[in-house]
């Protein structure tokens, strides 16, 4: 079963950070381009950042760009959005996807997690 999971959200504080992974199962990430979105409630999916097949590309929404980072380990099958400086407006439902090249458009991702809470607050 091709799957991609992510973990590591959860609650906190303004000003704190938490990584998130996303784990693929079933296939390898080797050759794919891997971007993380975000959808608050009321929302549209936005993209946040994506990373080349390689790691050695890598984008960042506006917004988070200077507090994010995106990494992978091929050989763990998993890449990881690390997140600073975490602000309340930040909170949303993050998701990790794969597809052929970096694009913002959610549509030309083929796999999708099932998405991880993060949720910013005092």
């Amino acid at each position: 079963q091709l799957q991609l999971v992510e973990s590591g959200g959860g609650l906190v504080q303004p000003g704190g950070s938490l990584r998130l992974s996303c784990a693929a199962s079933g296939f390898t990430l080797d050759y794919l381009a891997i971007g993380w979105f975000r959808q608050a409630p009321g929302k549209e999916r936005e993209g946040v950042s994506c990373s080349s097949s390689s790691g050695g590309s890598t984008n960042y929404a506006d917004s988070v760009k200077g507090r994010f980072t995106i990494s992978r380990d091929n050989a763990k099958n998993t890449v990881y959005l690390q997140m600073k400086r975490l602000k309340p407006e930040d909170t949303a439902v993050y998701y990790c996807a794969a597809a052929l090249g970096c694009t913002v458009k959610p549509g030309s991702y083929n796999y999708w997690g099932q998405g991880t809470q993060v949720t910013v607050s005092s």
